[in-house]
């Protein structure tokens, strides 16, 4: 079999066919549409996704990505504080979450440990798109709980008319935030520049609870999370030249970042990332193929992790991600989508307490996506094959790390289906079975982790992490009232996770990643209904979820896994003016393994308030958010926080936000 030909190559080849077409007529877009595992960008009927624009960012934004998603059905997050938090996806984290920005891999080292904060900041998306199970396929193994898509326009990929723009400041009490966003765009039907930027400050969390603190210049207690402070701030400039039948676009963005981890008093990480991207799509070629696109990005991601003033390990990722997509005419009845990718990286942790070696990632993978309308609905099908190495270099100035190389060729095939039962009634299903190949650090850690509490040991010898996945959705839809429910499962017959030996290292547990058999069982359930109908409405969302997690091999459960949850909201609008309060339960959380903390029920009630004012050609949305009305002591039973440093991180307390958003 050929091999896929190399990143250069696949660009070079992309890029000449994108700036070489042009034909005679433009392709406009239609509505708006979710695009994150559909590249053919319809209707997602039978794909179990969810997408927060404008509005939902502004009534539920967070200081993390983590908390921005959490309560979404099936969504909760790591909480490891207020400045560190990835979304966790039917009871999956971690390398089984891809987390991704337009599209492409956001290639930074979040995924590695619970105190590194995804480089991504509300403040400056448009969009948010999370697919969540087995129709994440055509994203590889690593994502196999889901995908979490953040969009914005900083390559535009449309010709805009003129000048527009949006500016946005907001303030809270609970953790003393100031924080303003803004950005431009202009351009023609030739031309398009995007230039944006943000600035975000918080200080420590408020909480319910008296807090002890060791932090020089810090109270030795207070009604606050100790070391929660931060410091963020960024920008992009982008610019894309149109053509009649398609668009060749770059940007370059910049994320800093300066935080206390909250686990330790006096640690500190401050990040920087850097992201390099172009992208271009030709359409209406001749022949079989009906467009072209490609995108290509480089990442420098490098942050340091400081005690006091004093610099500790600094961790680094060098990456490049190409992904090549070509769209296909009708062919017997199916339409879709024959891909590409090649994705490498450059890891190094540097100092003495690194957990895991300097090392180099390479993966190449073909993809493929196809549809088919029916009489009584929709199917698809998908598959995808991948080629990784990883390879460890160890570490210069430590010798504990093993150096060698592994290489795996993980596929993966799914299959999902929509059926039109009525007028009102929708069912839906997808099945998967998915490979994962073991990361960097889960084939060579070797090293104490502050994060985790724990001496972490890879194994070399670890083969494929194997799945086979199922959901199944009833969806019903009659004027304003709707109602989804999702059943689903997976079941793992090598799911690599860190497992307790019972040895010590330097007095911390020594945890080891195995390979082991488990499965993971929920239920996800969200709907709404029309109260009143008058010159104002009146509707009640609701929404409920629950997982189950096991480790087969032993028969205990497995950590940090949300309990059933269950809320509800009541949504009024008249006019300009809307309001939501509502209130989302926790049950206790119990069924945890030994060694783990168990957490107790709760109820986070909230509300907000907006109001659009139209002044000339400027539109301002005034908005007022409070959240956990009650000031409720609560902790996460997914945050690895509750069972290494139980009471030093709960929740955060009431917080009321302010803000307003004007756009021209």
């Amino acid at each position: 079999m050929n091999k896929i030909p190399s990143l250069s190559v696949l660009a070079c080849a992309s890029l000449s066919v994108l700036s070489g077409w042009s034909v005679a007529s433009a392709q406009t877009a239609g509505g708006e549409v979710v695009i994150t595992g559909n590249p053919l960008g319809r209707d997602q009927t039978a794909l179990p996704v969810s997408a927060l624009g404008q509005n939902e960012l502004i009534e539920r934004g967070q200081t993390t990505l983590g908390e921005t998603l959490n309560g979404l059905p099936g969504v909760s997050s790591t909480y490891f504080g207020p400045n560190a938090s990835r979304p966790i996806i039917r009871g999956l984290d971690g390398d089984r979450i891809r987390v991704l920005n337009n599209s492409a891999s956001s290639l930074d080292v979040s995924s590695l440990s619970y105190d590194h904060a995804v480089p991504l900041d509300v403040l400056s998306t448009e969009r948010i798109e999370v697919l969540r199970g087995a129709a994440a396929l055509q994203y590889g193994g690593s994502a196999v709980g889901g995908v979490v898509n953040v969009i914005d326009n900083r390559i535009p990929r449309e010709a805009l008319s003129g000048v527009s723009g949006k500016a946005q400041a907001q303030a809270a009490t609970g953790n003393d935030e100031r924080s303003v966003a803004g950005l431009v765009e202009a351009g023609n039907d030739r031309w398009a520049l995007h230039v944006d930027g943000f600035d975000r400050r918080t200080g420590d969390v408020r909480v319910p609870t008296e807090l002890e603190c060791t932090k020089p210049g810090s109270p030795a207690s207070a009604r606050r999370i100790c070391n929660s402070a931060s410091e963020s701030r960024g920008g992009a400039i982008g610019a894309s030249t149109f053509w009649d039948n398609g668009y060749l676009g770059a940007s370059v963005n910049t994320y800093q970042s300066d935080y206390g981890t909250v686990a330790e008093d006096a640690v500190t990480i401050g990040m920087k990332t850097t992201r390099y991207a172009l992208e271009g799509q030709v359409r209406n070629l001749p022949g079989v193929w009906d467009s072209l696109k490609a995108r290509l990005s480089h990442t420098d991601y490098r942050h340091t992790e400081f005690e006091g003033a004093e610099a500790g390990t600094v961790f680094a990722n060098q990456g490049q991600d190409l992904r090549v997509e070509a769209r296909h005419r009708p062919l017997a009845g199916w339409q879709g989508v024959l891909g590409a990718q090649v994705e490498s990286s450059r890891f190094s942790a540097v100092g003495t307490e690194a957990f895991a070696p300097f090392s180099q990632t390479r993966s190449q993978a073909l993809f493929v996506h196809e549809e088919r309308p029916t009489e009584w609905g929709q199917i698809n099908a998908g598959a995808r094959w991948e080629s990784v190495r990883v390879h460890s270099l160890g570490n210069p100035q430590v010798d504990r790390f093993e150096t060698g190389s592994r290489d795996f060729q993980p596929w993966s095939l799914a299959a999902g289906a929509a059926f039109k039962l009525s007028s009102d009634w929708r069912l839906t299903g997808n099945g998967a079975m998915t490979q994962r190949a073991p990361k960097d650090h889960e084939l060579y850690a070797n090293g104490p982790h502050v994060a985790t509490h724990a001496w972490e040991v890879g194994s070399s010898t670890l083969g494929l992490e194997k799945s086979k996945s199922l959901d199944l959705g009833l969806h019903w839809q009659q004027g304003h009232n709707r109602m989804a429910v999702t059943a689903f499962a997976s079941r793992f017959s090598h799911y690599i996770g860190l497992m307790s030996t019972g040895e010590l290292e330097d007095d911390l547990p020594v945890q080891r990643y195995e390979g082991v058999r488990a499965s993971f069982t929920g239920l996800e359930a969200q709907g709404r209904q029309r109260l009143w109908q008058g010159p104002s409405t009146l509707d009640l969302d609701w929404r409920a979820d629950t997982v189950r997690a096991t480790n087969d091999s032993t028969g205990e459960p497995l950590p940090r896994i949300a309990p059933l949850r269950l809320g509800s909201t009541l949504v009024f609008s008249q006019g300009p003016w809307s309001a939501r309060l509502g209130a989302d339960w926790h049950a206790a959380q119990d069924r945890v393994p030994s060694g783990s903390q168990a957490t107790g029920a709760y109820t986070l009630v909230h509300a907000n308030v907006s109001y659009r004012q139209k002044l000339d050609r400027t539109v301002l949305q005034w908005f007022a958010r409070l959240d956990n009305l009650t000031d409720q002591l609560a902790y996460s039973a997914s945050s690895i926080l509750t069972t290494t440093a139980f009471g030093k991180s709960p929740l955060p307390g009431r917080s009321l936000r302010l803000g307003v958003q004007a756009s021209f």
